[in-house]
């Protein structure tokens, strides 16, 4: 039952619905990454970096994903829409 869609309610609307919380989430998430990662550095590239920026931009690009994917997702129903 609850996989299943209910008339008149579209799969993009449940991503609409979740997507200011995922976000959110990020948020949340990046700030507990900042505050409890400790001032250690890693090598990249032969320079020393911050580990708490790491996961920074790890974090990052999980949320930029997310973003592009709501994207994908405003662009495929709008091509519906149209050619119906």
């Amino acid at each position: 039952m609850r996989g299943e869609m209910q008339p008149g309610m579209r799969a993009g609307s449940d991503l609409e619905r979740k997507y200011p919380v995922a976000l959110a989430l990020f948020v949340g998430l990046g700030l507990l990454v900042w505050f409890t990662v400790g001032e250690g550095a890693v090598l990249v590239m032969g320079k020393p970096v911050e580990i708490r920026l790491v996961a920074l931009l790890v974090i990052g690009l999980f949320a930029f994903r997310t973003v592009l994917a709501r994207q994908a997702d405003r662009i495929r129903r709008d091509g519906e829409k149209g050619s119906s």
